[in-house]
């Protein structure tokens, strides 16, 4: 089921659901709908520079700025997939900042046998997850301000039902909101190659 036919079933569904758990007996409306689904997916607050460790991101993987070029067969349980490469990587990979590694502020790579920081493990795992049949335009690489408000990068899954987040931190996968992460940018949805401000939190 594409996003488009998601959300409008779901909209017919909710605009005439009784919010009968809280009695009040109020029928959702089409936009109501709308509203609730637009706080399940980070939103575009228009185009944005890469962040300046990804500049060469597309030259250096293309795959990490893949389209679907034909129909995508979706896999079969595919949220079980995700949550299983979100634990193994960051069980098989240790934690090592660019500048040990490096010797530079930020450099965007898969991660070496040394290990790799948090895009690396972002950058690992969606290579996973394409290899294994998920459809890239649903894996976003995303830039936020961790709980702490640190700089920290994670892979957005976008489902259906909204976007979860895959992250180094934790091998929970959860939605974007309880994250309480403030995030900054993503990789465009349409098109991976551009990246797009969000500028959003829980």
């Amino acid at each position: 089921m594409t996003d488009t036919s998601f959300r409008a079933n779901l909209r017919r569904a909710l605009s005439g659901a009784i919010l009968a758990g809280l009695g009040l007996g109020l029928l959702l409306t089409p936009q109501s709908a709308d509203a609730i689904m637009s706080t399940a997916f980070l939103q575009s607050r228009g185009a944005a520079p890469a962040p300046s460790g990804a500049r060469a991101l597309c030259q250096q993987y293309d795959w990490a700025c893949a389209t679907s070029q034909a129909p995508v067969q979706r896999v079969a349980d595919e949220f079980r997939l995700i949550k299983a490469v979100n634990s193994q990587v960051n069980r098989a990979v240790r934690s090592i900042d660019d500048k040990r590694q490096y010797g530079v502020a930020e450099n965007w790579a898969l991660p070496t046998k040394r290990g790799g920081d948090c895009e690396d493990f972002a950058l690992l795992k969606k290579y996973e997850l394409i290899r294994r049949g998920i459809d890239p335009q649903r894996l976003l690489i995303a830039t936020a301000l961790d709980r702490k408000r640190n700089p920290h990068a994670v892979l957005i899954y976008r489902s259906d039902q909204g976007d979860y987040v895959l992250d180094n931190l934790t091998s929970q996968v959860k939605t974007w909101k309880s994250t309480r992460y403030f995030f900054l940018r993503m990789q465009d949805p349409a098109k991976p190659s551009r990246w797009m401000n969000v500028l959003r939190g829980a």
